[in-house]
């Protein structure tokens, strides 16, 4: 076990802060560690849990997860369930239903009351799944789908690429003034002005996805070649302010289209959406 020792109290507990590495069975790696930001969890209408204490656990193949000291959780709207579940990495898991009035949320909530030796001291915690409450703040701002993961980059950059796009050998968007988006772990994005899409081909979607990094996203299908692609477009009418320069701009699925950039045609990325 690696043990890195923080700087400064923890709290008003007259503790020290600690950032816990375990590598545990398997080479699995438990990374849990002090977030400097205030986090608040809401559910019909409440504040569930708010924190400017929190513990952000990375785990090995998951995204990043906060645990809340019990002391910053409204522990009366939560009642103790009899479901309980066990991990090999931090051991047997409580859990805890969330009641807002006639409105209750099963098993919304977990910790590990006795963790065993390997994991980090996580006993005292509790963690909330994310789509089980309704809203999710960092400092004041919405956050959607899970906590921002400070290791992971997004940069948005202005280019003057030459970026070409087809889809059933009809060419549907074309541009030398895209929008870049490089993204921890993704394929570039290149995010394109709506005027040098094909209008024509573009069929409004209902599907709308969240991204932490960029906020809300809709989506178009597209046709071409005689057929119909279905949500092959996304676009942000209102990203977040660190995302700004791609509102309205238009990205394709690299993984679904032929994408050509500078004359080069690009092979298409193996990923979730291919």
């Amino acid at each position: 076990m690696t043990l890195t020792i923080g700087t400064g109290p923890f709290g008003d507990r007259g503790e020290k802060a600690f950032n816990f590495e375990v590598r545990a069975p398997r080479d699995h790696v438990l990374f849990f560690e002090d977030s400097p930001r205030r986090v608040q969890v809401v559910f019909g209408g409440e504040t569930v849990a708010d924190s400017r204490r929190v513990k952000l656990m990375h785990e090995a193949g998951l995204l990043p997860v906060y645990y809340f000291l019990e002391e910053d959780i409204r522990m009366d709207l939560l009642e103790e369930s009899d479901h309980t579940t066990h991990c090999p990495f931090k051991g047997e898991a409580s859990y805890w239903s969330v009641r807002m009035g006639d409105r209750v949320t099963e098993n919304a909530a977990w910790g590990y009351p006795e963790p065993i030796d390997s994991c980090p001291p996580i006993a005292g915690y509790l963690a909330f799944y994310w789509r089980k409450m309704d809203h999710w703040y960092e400092e004041d701002e919405e956050v959607f789908v899970h906590p921002r993961d400070p290791y992971h980059r997004v940069d948005v950059l202005q280019s003057s690429r030459h970026v070409k796009v087809s889809v059933n050998g009809k060419v549907v968007a074309e541009t030398d003034r895209p929008t870049i988006l490089f993204e921890t772990g993704l394929p570039p994005r290149y995010y394109i002005p709506p005027e040098d899409v094909r209008e024509e081909a573009l069929i409004p979607s209902y599907k709308e996805t969240q991204c932490p990094y960029k906020g809300v996203a809709s989506y178009y299908s597209l046709e071409a070649g005689g057929q119909q692609v279905e949500d092959l477009i996304w676009y942000y009418s209102e990203p977040i302010p660190e995302a700004a320069k791609i509102k309205g701009h238009l990205a394709f699925f690299n993984e679904k289209v032929d994408l050509e950039v500078d004359g080069e045609a690009l092979e298409r990325p193996q990923t979730q959406w291919s």
